[in-house]
């Protein structure tokens, strides 16, 4: 096909263009394209971790409504796989929650300790962190230790005031610190304000009022 002057000089141009900048055209479609191809491996990839985790959450939840030894061992199980593989996703922490809850209910205080002791340590969830802890505390009270209770309380989260407060008075009652107790009771009373929990403080105050 014969091609007029002006054609001819076009595409010349257009061959010394490609000439000058083909490669590095090629090359930035190529990366365009691996990106692309890239972030939708990445959203499924992490669409299938997250399918996963929420699988073995459901185990434990299943787990944890179940009585026998071999509940303990599974609630254990699956706890441990969220918090070795998917210590990202929300599933682990609140999977420790969830494991230490019904292994406290069972009786098994030192390995509901010892996730809470982990999701305490963790501190990518603050307001988990801080509910890890007082239940931590709850834990330790049980277990008599009650100066590591104290010191799991020792610093109070926002929002965590009265729930802190309510809970360093249950550790130093038993500790036979009453008055102690009676001034914390009244700091949870103050920062309950108009809750309903605020009743049951109360009542731990009027309990001792003769001490």
């Amino acid at each position: 096909m014969a091609y007029d002057l002006e054609e001819q000089e076009k595409l010349d141009a257009l061959r010394a263009w490609w000439e000058r900048h083909g490669t590095t055209v090629a090359v930035a479609v190529f990366v365009i394209v691996a990106a692309v191809v890239g972030w939708r491996g990445w959203q499924w990839y992490q669409g299938h971790q997250a399918n996963q985790a929420m699988g073995y959450f459901e185990a434990l939840q299943a787990a944890a409504t179940q009585d026998g030894d071999d509940s303990v061992a599974r609630i254990q199980a699956a706890s441990a796989t969220l918090r070795d593989k998917f210590s990202d996703s929300g599933y682990s922490s609140r999977g420790a929650l969830v494991a230490a809850a019904a292994l406290a209910e069972k009786g098994q205080l030192d390995a509901a300790r010892e996730q809470l002791q982990w999701l305490a340590a963790r501190g990518k969830e603050p307001a988990l962190a801080a509910l890890a802890r007082l239940r931590l505390a709850g834990v330790l009270l049980e277990q008599q230790q009650y100066d590591q209770a104290l010191t799991q309380l020792a610093q109070t989260p926002a929002g965590f005031e009265g729930l802190y407060a309510d809970r360093r008075g249950d550790v130093l009652l038993a500790q036979g610190k009453i008055e102690e107790a009676r001034a914390e009771w009244q700091r949870a009373l103050n920062a309950f304000g108009l809750d309903p929990i605020a009743q049951i403080v109360q009542l731990k105050i009027d309990a001792i009022a003769g001490a």
